[in-house]
């Protein structure tokens, strides 16, 4: 095609092609860049190309210089045909497909500048209140002057900490999404990872996004935040641009899946308020799992039940584990899946539920205090809990597995309160109890039927978000065998040990009977045939899995000398039943 506008004829005046002379150029560019990363890649010091590409920009600018001569000299037809494809294809993807989260655990931060501050002899920066951090933090962030030495001992811990806030800050912007604080506590969390960041050579303002885990996390969310928004340098920094992040692994792990589902409900509700008083365009970033314990189960039950403010034309949701491949895996699948984020993400924009009756969340706050007293008391309270968890479950050799993108705790020493939420969950889910999903759940249904029936059978007709929250709690317990359960206990468990594994089944019958008649039925997933279904063609397969790994742990304990073939199988036993459940992480 010779017909081009005047702006393409410039840059090839000679050319009777100047459109295969740009995308020739480009070809050409992007060869002599991938030879380059390819070189670096395997190690070879080479010299960049002076026409490497390193933004979208560069792909984009010839592309556009086509589209807009074709357009101009009539040939829309052709400029809107795969040209344009290409083009939201770049602005979608652009040089590196997605733009990287860097997470860290908000101690290492506060480590890092403690070990500075003792160095520079300004004193104890751990022992510090919150009001001196952050003094500290803003006057450090406002000097022109320099923090950092050149050379100072330190950490290994710090040295990463530091070694990664300098990658971040040679990335180009494009590259880079957000930084995401795990365990924030502190409005001084988040100055502290600016401060590092301005240090290390950083040239923008990065967004920091604080993840709020635990209970008492979650309940001070709000408050760190208005602290946090009510700063000047803040301000200018975050440009009044937000996402915060809402923890759901370690939040009931912490407290059970009842006080931490409302936890969460009342967090989002005011921290929507306060961004609307501030002026803050808020994105709430939900850390769901797989698993129910996690977070996980259906987008549009997930989406209908948030608070209504919270939702406004944009979410962010972590999909994790195996659930990337059960939901983007195929293209029609994948297709599927994103449609129902979309149509939800609308409803929940559109037509948002409803607040909740201020005696709804009268009651719901008792049970969830009711269903906290109980989770607590069997997983930091009974004597025997660590023991019977630790025989019970394969949690021990789950190191043994490939999977999972962290260590399985975040300290080398420490009990169940160090483990992280994935295996916490993944136990439980291998011996068929599911018990992060409903322990102390039983009592707070207990006590909303002693103290008000009629107002707990108003919930379940007419909140949505209590509705979900029940079916999903009721397809954890149709996945749930408490024979399977008892058959690892006497083949796993001591003696003395397994009283407490009677209750905890015992809890579970009693919550079944319990939905059925808050959702009058006879039988659990009466209004899900497709899911008790499918629940039961998997048992065939899924069962006999579990009474060969309850086996195979048995033997894999007792010997000294561990045969690759004995390792092997229980690793397939272990996979096989993750499979066979699906949420597990």
């Amino acid at each position: 095609m010779i017909e081009a506008s005047e702006e393409l004829r410039a840059q090839y005046p000679d050319s009777t092609t100047p459109y295969r002379d740009v995308m020739f150029d480009l070809r050409r560019r992007i060869q002599s860049t991938l030879e380059w990363a390819e070189a670096r890649l395997q190690g070879r010091s080479v010299e960049a190309p002076a026409d490497l590409i390193t933004s979208r920009e560069d792909l984009l600018s010839p592309l556009m210089l086509c589209f807009r001569s074709l357009h101009e000299v009539g040939l829309p037809h052709i400029a809107n045909g795969p040209l344009v494809d290409t083009i939201r294809r770049i602005h979608c993807f652009g040089i590196n497909l997605v733009p990287l989260d860097i997470r860290q655990d908000g101690d290492r931060h506060v480590q890092a500048i403690d070990e500075l501050v003792q160095y520079l002899g300004i004193g104890e920066y751990r022992e510090w209140p919150e009001e001196k951090r952050q003094a500290f933090l803003l006057e450090s962030l406002t000097s022109k002057r320099p923090l950092l030495p050149i050379s100072w001992p330190m950490s290994d811990e710090t040295a990463e900490v530091l070694a990664t806030c300098r990658v971040v800050a040679q990335e180009p912007r494009e590259i880079l999404s957000h930084y995401v604080i795990s365990m924030a506590q502190q409005p001084s969390d988040v100055l502290a990872v600016a401060l590092l960041l301005k240090e290390c050579g950083m040239t923008w303002n990065m967004p920091i996004v604080p993840l709020f885990e635990t209970l008492d996390d979650l309940d001070r969310a709000p408050i760190v935040m208005e602290r946090l928004w009510d700063l000047e340098w803040y301000q200018q920094y975050s440009a009044h641009q937000q996402t915060v992040m809402i923890g759901y692994s370690d939040s009931a792990k912490d407290a059970g899946k009842l006080a931490a589902t409302w936890a969460q409900y009342k967090a989002q509700e005011k921290l929507v308020a306060l961004a609307d008083k501030f002026g803050v365009s808020l994105v709430l970033f939900h850390g769901r799992g797989g698993t129910v314990g996690r977070g996980g189960g259906p987008v549009e039950k997930a989406m209908a039940s948030q608070p209504p403010g919270s939702v406004k034309g944009r979410i962010r949701v972590t999909e994790q584990g195996e659930m990337i491949r059960y939901k983007f895996g195929l293209p029609r699948v994948a297709f599927s899946s994103l449609s129902s984020y979309v149509v939800a993400t609308m409803r929940a924009t559109m037509a948002p539920n409803a607040s909740p009756k201020p005696e709804w969340r009268d009651l719901i706050e008792r049970m969830g205090k009711a269903s906290l007293e109980a989770y607590r008391a069997v997983v930091r309270g009974h004597k025997d809990f660590v023991p019977y968890f630790r025989n019970l479950t394969p949690e021990q050799e789950l190191s043994l597995l490939a999977l999972g993108s962290r260590p399985a705790k975040r300290k080398s020493t420490g009990g169940v309160e160090s483990l992280r939420a994935i295996p916490w969950v993944f136990a439980w889910t291998q011996v068929r109890l599911n018990l992060p999903a409903w322990l102390g759940t039983r009592q707070a249904f207990e006590y909303a039927m002693k103290h008000d029936p009629a107002l707990l059978e108003d919930m379940v007709s007419n909140w949505a978000f209590f509705s979900s929250f029940l079916d999903l709690l009721e397809m954890v317990i149709g996945k749930a065998d408490g024979p399977i359960c008892t058959y690892y206990e006497e083949q796993l468990v001591p003696v003395e040990y397994r009283g407490l594994g009677q209750e905890l089944r015992g809890d579970l019958k009693a919550l079944e009977g319990l939905i059925n008649k808050m959702k009058k039925q006879d039988v659990l997933l009466n209004d899900d045939p497709m899911l008790r279904q499918s629940l039961e063609v998997r048992k065939p397969y899924v069962d006999p899995l579990n009474y060969l790994q309850a086996e195979l742990l048995k033997r894999y304990r007792s010997s000294e000398n561990i045969s690759p073939d004995l390792e092997r199988a229980l690793k397939v036993t272990m996979a096989g039943i993750a499979a066979g459940m699906r949420n597990t992480g």
